[in-house]
């Protein structure tokens, strides 16, 4: 039985994944140009790592949260900035809002989580107001993009069977631009985001991706050969700088579109 991914700690998961989704967030925000006080949906908020960048480069006049953990949002509410921010557990097939009653709606890293990807475009066209903005960014799963595809890699070079998210199609740049035009936005535009993270060294790494969820309880069962074996191949995979630091690169896929003016929610 494949095992599903679980976001059930907030704080393993920003040093695992939210130091990514930060300059991913920020270089998806620059590209979105979007207008300073409107009302702002962030779904699968998650620990609420992208939340605080909506809040840092856009002055919204309100921004509201909803992801399906309460765990994830429990630690968000714990972040000082994000006192304003209304979050709110819930389905993002399902969104417990009223129609147009956003201005944008944006998916961080959330698309192929969602098992069904074109009901959760389609709420959150729902929910935004005639020209409003929909938009989302993915890491690109099926083209090595995802910023730990080369453990993942090597992982299954060992026989692990890993978990993966219900629709990771949805990160490809076609699937995305099929997804916003069928649901009926106008001006739909795709954009590639590059972003960096830099290491201290070679434990920093391996003790951070003992806590991702996509990856951690597979670590977990390896035997002690198996692990010895992972940690001299990815030694290999990423070497070191001068310094000891580990630069890595991962890449992601955004995609925005406008409700139409004549759109009624």
């Amino acid at each position: 039985m494949t095992r599903s991914i679980r976001f059930d700690d907030g704080a393993a998961y920003q040093r695992y994944m939210g130091l990514w989704s930060e300059p991913a967030g920020d270089a998806f925000l620059a590209w979105l140009a979007p207008p300073y006080r409107v009302r702002w949906l962030d779904v699968g908020c998650g620990n609420g790592a992208f939340t605080e960048r909506i809040l840092a480069r856009t002055a919204p006049s309100s921004v509201h949260g909803i992801d399906p953990s309460a765990a994830q949002l429990e630690f968000a509410r714990t972040r000082a900035v994000l006192g304003s921010v209304h979050f709110r557990q819930g389905d993002a097939m399902a969104l417990p809002y009223t129609d147009d009653q956003f201005d944008a709606a944006v998916m961080p890293l959330v698309i192929f989580f969602v098992p069904e990807p074109a009901k959760g475009v389609s709420e959150m066209v729902r929910v935004v107001a005639p020209g409003g903005v929909v938009a989302a960014y993915a890491w690109d799963m099926e083209n090595g993009g995802f910023p730990y595809a080369a453990l993942q890699a090597e992982l299954r070079a060992l026989g692990a069977t890993l978990p993966v998210p219900p629709s990771p199609e949805a990160s490809r740049v076609d699937v995305l631009r099929e997804l916003w035009t069928a649901a009926g936005l106008e001006d739909v535009a795709t954009h590639e985001i590059t972003v960096q993270r830099t290491f201290a060294d070679f434990d920093d790494y391996w003790a951070t991706i003992q806590l991702g969820p996509s990856v951690g309880p597979t670590l977990a069962e390896l035997s002690a050969e198996d692990r010895a074996v992972l940690n001299e191949r990815l030694r290999e995979h990423l070497p070191a700088d001068a310094d000891g630091r580990i630069k890595y690169r991962a890449r992601a896929n955004a995609v925005r579109g406008r409700v139409p003016t004549s759109h009624v929610g």
